[in-house]
């Protein structure tokens, strides 16, 4: 048993770190749109942690994919564009790490 939900734990922890990052292929989910919204919103208290979004680009076969599903990740997406906030897409893993790569070397080489 725990006094609090285990979320809040990771919410803490999302408070706490320099460095968020999400990743999403078909959906979202409530507790990581919660996640996000914590780090954005740490993130507009004091600049950190830095947010990191990113889409997978990939063929879905639509015979599986449900549409509430698929409902979330465009309002998810839309409201990401609201804010303000890009996100990246990749295409595999290798892609992924990459770009991740590119933006901690941004860090770096702005003093972060």
């Amino acid at each position: 048993m725990s006094e609090t939900r285990l979320q809040d734990e990771y919410n803490k922890a999302i408070r706490d770190c320099d460095i968020f990052v999400s990743l999403f292929f078909t959906k979202t989910g409530k507790f990581t749109e919660e996640e996000f919204d914590v780090a954005h919103q740490q993130f507009m208290q004091t600049k950190k942690p830095r947010i990191y979004t990113f889409f997978k680009n990939a063929d879905v076969n639509i015979n599986r994919i449900i549409r509430e599903d698929f409902l979330s990740l465009d309002s998810f997406k839309n409201r990401l564009g609201e804010l303000g906030h890009f996100y990246t897409g990749y295409d595999n893993i290798e892609h992924l790490k990459r770009q991740f790569k590119d933006q901690l070397e941004k860090l770096l080489d702005d003093g972060l």
